[in-house]
């Protein structure tokens, strides 16, 4: 926010009137959405760059099943859609952007292990993954061992395609390309036989309107990726709050309405939703 210029004596008040209103919090008061609802903003932490989970439009605005899920969360803590702001967040910086108060929660595909537990605290999960396979509906790919001769693409610096090589096909061809969408671009021409990622992340490709009716999953779950909502460590009353929404959230549909609105064009056959704390190994 841009302030005009004030004398010393106006700029003095100004200071002494907004300490005396402030909440006290240690994490910035209600510029991160620290209060308990009903400040100006709340900052949540996405990814900007997966279709149907978290993507920034060229609008824009924002689209995916992690903001809307993040959406109905912040409303239940007393946030407005229009006083949320959206902060790219990277899978690197999570733990550090939490840590450092940049964001009051992400959700942005952030799976939870007992690695990141002790850095940070989630609530949920709210949704259960598999790392898959995505191919086009033509394919003969229907198990990991078809992939033994086959162009499998995953992004740098992911394991999922050697996991792929080292315990299914070890034949197969592995391509690192630098993002998700380079490697639908190839098996779209045809250059790649499959790409590997979680489920949700493929089908968010799947399900734009461009490649509508192009991929198919083939459903192998060669994981479980337990999609957990992250906040600052320590902070159990907001882990609550978070967890309270998500429970409403799948009594009352909403849950639901988000996962076929997000996913549905890729024929996505997603878990029920996970129950709160129950972690599938």
């Amino acid at each position: 926010m841009k302030l005009r210029k004030v004398s010393a004596a106006a700029a003095t008040a100004l200071v002494l009137g907004l300490t005396a209103t402030a909440c006290g919090g240690d994490d910035g008061g209600d510029s991160n959405g620290s209060g308990s609802g009903g400040g100006d903003k709340i900052k949540i932490g996405i990814k900007y760059d997966q279709p149907g989970l978290g993507l920034k439009e060229p609008d824009g605005s924002f689209s995916g099943f992690d903001v809307d899920v993040a959406t109905y969360v912040a409303k239940e803590l007393g946030y407005e859609p229009d006083q949320i702001e959206w902060v790219e967040t990277k899978s690197a910086d999570r733990e550090n952007a939490l840590s450092r108060g940049d964001v009051k929660m992400i959700a942005a595909t952030y799976s939870i292990t007992d690695e990141r537990k002790q850095k940070v605290d989630f609530a949920g999960p709210y949704l259960l993954a598999h790392q898959d396979l995505l191919v086009k509906t033509d394919s003969d790919i229907k198990e990991g061992t078809d992939l033994n001769g086959k162009k499998l693409c995953s992004v740098a610096g992911s394991t999922s395609a050697q996991n792929v090589k080292d315990e299914i096909a070890p034949k197969a061809q592995l391509q690192r390309l630098g993002g998700y969408s380079e490697c639908i671009a190839g098996l779209q021409s045809g250059a790649l036989d499959a790409v590997t990622t979680d489920d949700s992340i493929l089908a968010g490709f799947a399900a734009q309107e461009q490649y509508k009716g192009q991929f198919k999953l083939t459903g192998l779950k060669l994981s479980n990726e337990n999609y957990g909502i992250g906040v600052k460590k320590g902070d159990t009353a907001t882990v609550n709050k978070i967890n309270d929404a998500l429970e409403k959230m799948v009594s009352d549909g909403a849950w639901e309405k988000a996962v076929k609105d997000n996913f549905g064009p890729a024929n996505y056959k997603n878990e029920p939703a996970p129950k709160i704390g129950q972690i599938v190994q």
